[in-house]
């Protein structure tokens, strides 16, 4: 059984009691866990842009032709700095810079190394339901 408070040496009572207060002062700075904010809608856009940067053997087919990911890439930025105050979120970039040509209508497609094709869209809104999971 732990003895009282009243039966401790005073110094080593103070000691405690001192203990005690910084354990209580300490106690909210420990338990506030840094809150992290959810990416904004540039950071998603850069995420999607690095994304198909970074596919290595795929193949993006724009109004017939193919272009390596770093070209399509590169793309997607110029058309984002054309498209300008319209792309306000995630999904204006993916209409309006990321599956399609504005000038003939036709749909962008990637295609990867094993031979498989998607739709750049159905690829890139894939790719940002997993973005922030852990």
């Amino acid at each position: 059984m732990l003895p009282s408070i009243r039966h401790l040496p005073a110094c080593l009572s103070k000691a405690l009691l001192a203990w005690l207060l910084f354990a209580l002062l300490l106690t909210p700075a420990l338990a506030r866990q840094p809150v992290s904010s959810p990416p904004t809608e540039q950071q998603k856009i850069d995420y999607l842009i690095s994304t198909v940067a970074t596919l290595h053997g795929a193949s993006f087919i724009r109004n017939g032709s193919a272009y390596d990911a770093e070209h399509a890439a590169a793309h997607m930025r110029l058309k984002l700095r054309f498209a300008g105050s319209r792309v306000k979120t995630v999904d204006d970039f993916i209409v309006y810079c990321a599956t399609g040509s504005s000038v003939s209508g036709t749909r962008y497609t990637i295609r990867f190394a094993d031979g498989r094709n998607i739709d750049a869209a159905t690829f890139l809104r894939g790719k940002l339901a997993v973005f922030g999971t852990p």
